[in-house]
């Protein structure tokens, strides 16, 4: 699976969470999860469990709390798929 496909798989699997949809339309690795897109921090979780049923990984809690933004979740999903 390449990075495309992973970022396309990562934003479908945060958008249902996102509270400023306005956001969606720049999205980019930079753009904060948190503070970008609107999800609360405790969407977080919902979204990390996402993430391990949808690319079938494990993710650690020190990995899940480094996840600050797209390009984040992306690189962690990227190196734990590989």
């Amino acid at each position: 699976m390449n990075e495309a496909q992973i970022t396309e798989k990562v934003v479908a699997l945060i958008t249902p969470y996102v509270k400023n949809p306005e956001a969606l339309k720049t999205i980019s690795k930079d753009t904060s999860i948190l503070a970008d897109l609107g999800v609360n921090s405790a969407r977080l979780v919902d979204i990390v469990l996402a993430f391990e049923d949808e690319f079938d990984i494990e993710v650690s809690d020190d990995a899940a709390d480094s996840i600050a933004t797209i390009g984040d979740a992306v690189n962690l999903i990227g190196k734990l798929v590989s």
